[in-house]
């Protein structure tokens, strides 16, 4: 099973769907704020948002969003990355809510060498959309990668990986 890319093997326009999805329930969503210490009672307070907001119900907090996003992405993109560099933009396009399922595919919008000649850095979109197909996120970001010759010179695919003993 692949994991990740080298330089290599990214091509500017491919596109890349992110499998499985994920069904975002409201212990997930819960969790996610009580660890960021986010209390906002559109997330936290089912009576505030059913007779105070325009939604009529709890909204799942975009930053929860963005992180399945991006690691949903993680095995097509940023698995065997050097480095994130950058997160150019974040646009939260539609709200997600408790029972939603998220999927998320990764387009390839440009790829350039370092100065080191064992990486470069591929500029990618990710956009995640709802089980009825509304894009509810979409974000960009620059990741540094390594070339096979990198993945080689440090021991292959899975460096520092023990051999069983019996």
């Amino acid at each position: 099973m692949q994991f990740g890319r080298t330089y290599e093997e990214f091509e500017v326009g491919a596109v890349y769907k992110h499998w499985p999805g994920k069904t975002v329930t409201e212990y997930d969503d819960h969790l996610f704020c009580l660890l960021t210490m986010n209390h906002h009672p559109l997330h936290m307070d089912a009576n505030y948002a059913e007779n105070i907001t325009d939604f009529k119900k709890n909204v799942v907090v975009g930053n929860y969003i963005y992180s399945l996003l991006l690691g949903m992405s993680v095995p097509d993109v940023s698995g065997k990355a050097i480095a994130n560099l950058e997160i150019e933009s974040l646009r939260h396009v539609a709200p997600t809510f408790h029972g939603d399922t998220l999927y998320g595919e990764t387009t390839v919008l440009d790829k350039n060498v370092t100065s080191k000649p064992d990486r470069g850095i591929v500029y990618v979109e990710t956009k995640g959309y709802k089980q009825d197909g509304t894009v509810v996120c979409i974000f960009r970001r620059k990741v540094m990668v390594p070339t096979a010759a990198y993945i080689q010179e440090r021991g292959g695919e899975q460096p520092g990986r023990p051999t069983p003993l019996s």
